[in-house]
């Protein structure tokens, strides 16, 4: 096979003319999918080393299967659930493998180009609720800085005509067409989702035109089925409006998610994933229905959330959190958010925690209290009307979620139900709360299969 290779085309660019790509070494390399030749490469314009992983004979070949796989460090070698490249990389070698022959070119270019070391800056930005792109955008990058050409350089050194290529993404079908490498078939590469991946695949969907199915939410075109649960969404909305607009408090909703027994956590004041990711994109959903979300002090140390919408489009809530003693630590999440964060609490809190949670950015409400000392839900209800809130949806902790429910200040509810038992804390217990009042129902409760989840939805009475 040629050993150099120069990128031809009808009218190239000038800066085109001069680039190159020189195969420097090779190697036999046994795998559990087969025996490939690992070839290195060397280019000429910014001293970069690519790599093409081929099985069987590729020279001259048309319809080549071809993965073309963007080095991931953190997943490729430590099997990051962060995204799904090891996986993608993985199913590639044993596509190609199952076919006798195929070529996977791996590009040194880390991060969608930005390097290992802002990568990892962009992954501690998206733990701060913001997606893939705008983490990336918020570092001074493009969303995708990848460059194609030393893929098309790679397989013209090998001699493939034309190619099968392995991705989700039509912007890449589209580079290596634009360089004149004929690409023949997209062929797909579902992945799995996870409750880590999930918020990075969705913004690859949303945001980078990536042709996904996310669980049977899903896109041959790039664009996305509705979900089950839109109309019940729309549904609420007008419901919101109608109450604010008639009573000028907020329209509340309680929502959150537990187990077949009743648990939110296996033991207290320790976080437990119970959604699976078809549900907590509908929580994301409802969150972005609702001016404002509240937590308590409780779930805000248990969780440290951020209280923002990534799954799905939409604007983040107003966060607001239940703290009578402001103990919320100024390294929360919700001290990083774009949208300040509300603290309700009452007048016996210190004052020297108000003074350093407003410097950090807070804003402090201060509300009278009731007779067990915490702040008077009711009268904090009053407030967030004041200042304009026309729907707030309760995420919990259990107190927060028994204290609405007793005093009755819901309105509806949305509950997701996991298949599975826990045996921990529960979402709702009176004991917490006691009160001669029932708790309410909900009335004429919709029931919406999500994911292997089940979801009800109603009217609180």
């Amino acid at each position: 096979m040629p050993a150099t290779s120069q990128l031809n085309s009808a009218r190239p660019e000038p800066s085109a003319l001069s680039k190159r790509m020189t195969q420097t070494a090779a190697a036999r390399i046994p795998t559990p999918d087969g025996e490939f030749q690992l070839i290195h490469f060397h280019n000429n314009w910014d001293n970069k080393e690519h790599l093409a992983l081929v099985m069987g004979d590729v020279t001259g070949g048309q319809g080549v299967l071809v993965r073309i796989h963007s080095e991931c460090f953190t997943g490729d070698v430590l099997g990051s659930q962060r995204c799904d490249c090891g996986e993608q990389l993985a199913a590639a070698m044993s596509a190609i493998a199952a076919e006798g022959k195929g070529v996977i070119v791996y590009l040194r270019q880390e991060g969608r180009g930005i390097g290992l070391a802002e990568k990892l800056r962009a992954y501690n930005l998206q733990d701060q609720g913001y997606d893939t792109v705008d983490a990336n955008l918020l570092l001074g990058h493009q969303a995708d800085e990848r460059d194609y050409t030393p893929a098309v350089l790679i397989l013209q050194a090998l001699d493939v005509r034309s190619i099968r290529l392995l991705t989700n993404n039509p912007a890449k079908v589209e580079s290596l067409e634009s360089q004149h490498l004929p690409v023949v078939q997209r062929v797909p590469m579902p992945p799995s989702v996870t409750q880590e991946n999930a918020a990075y695949l969705s913004a690859k969907m949303r945001r980078m035109r990536h042709l996904l199915d996310l669980n049977g939410h899903i896109t041959a075109d790039a664009t996305t089925l509705t979900p089950v649960y839109t109309p019940a969404l729309a549904a609420l909305r007008e419901q919101a409006k109608i109450h604010f607009q008639t009573t000028g408090h907020p329209f509340v909703t309680l929502s959150y998610a537990q187990s077949l027994d009743g648990c939110v956590a296996a033991q207290p004041g320790k976080h437990l994933d119970i959604s699976a990711p078809e549900s907590l994109k509908m929580t994301h959903a409802l969150r972005a229905t609702h001016g404002g979300i509240l937590v308590g002090i409780g779930t805000a140390l248990a969780d440290n959330p951020s209280l923002t919408v990534r799954l799905v489009a939409g604007d983040n809530p107003q966060p607001v959190v239940v703290d009578s003693h402001l103990r919320l630590p100024v390294s929360a999440q919700l001290l990083q958010n774009s949208r300040p964060v509300w603290i309700a609490t009452t007048d016996a809190a210190p004052v020297e925690r108000q003074e350093i949670l407003e410097a950090a950015g807070a804003k402090i409400l201060h509300l009278p209290a009731n007779a067990g000392g915490q702040v008077d839900l009711a009268a904090l209800l009053a407030r967030l009307g004041e200042m304009g809130l026309r729907s707030l949806m309760v995420e919990g902790g259990p107190s927060i979620l028994t204290s609405f429910l007793t005093a009755r200040l819901a309105h509806y509810a949305v509950v997701t139900v996991a298949p599975f038992w826990v045996g921990g804390v529960h979402a709702v217990n009176q004991s917490l709360h006691p009160s001669t009042e029932k708790f309410p129902r909900i009335a004429n409760p919709q029931i919406v299969q999500v994911g292997p989840d089940v979801t009800l939805w109603g009217a609180l009475a």
